[in-house]
């Protein structure tokens, strides 16, 4: 194992070679989803690195205001721009 310095806190990270991580891969697996971080090596080069994943997710999942069948037949009149919706298209698309 090896220390690393990640934002200014000390944290033991595990390096293990691709052949072994091949090897033990369930063991490592494991290990990580207990809060490990393993660095994976090839050649004694850093080539990715296993993180547990976050278990709170941060999406908050909220009731509707309304119901969908209010929204579903709302109808919005046509803008009266100066341009059809035709020709803005064309000149976006010239623009890239």
């Amino acid at each position: 194992m090896t220390e690393m310095s990640i934002s200014g806190y000390m944290m033991a990270m595990r390096r293990v070679g691709v052949a072994e991580l091949k090897n033990n891969l369930s063991r490592n697996l494991r290990l990580v989803e207990n809060g490990e971080v393993i660095e994976v090596t090839d050649h004694d080069r850093a080539i990715a690195r296993l993180v547990p994943i976050e278990t709170e997710s941060r999406l908050v999942i909220r009731e509707p205001l309304r119901p969908f069948s209010e929204l579903a037949q709302k109808r919005y009149p046509p803008l009266k721009l100066p341009l059809s919706s035709t020709e803005l298209l064309r000149q976006d698309r010239d623009i890239r």
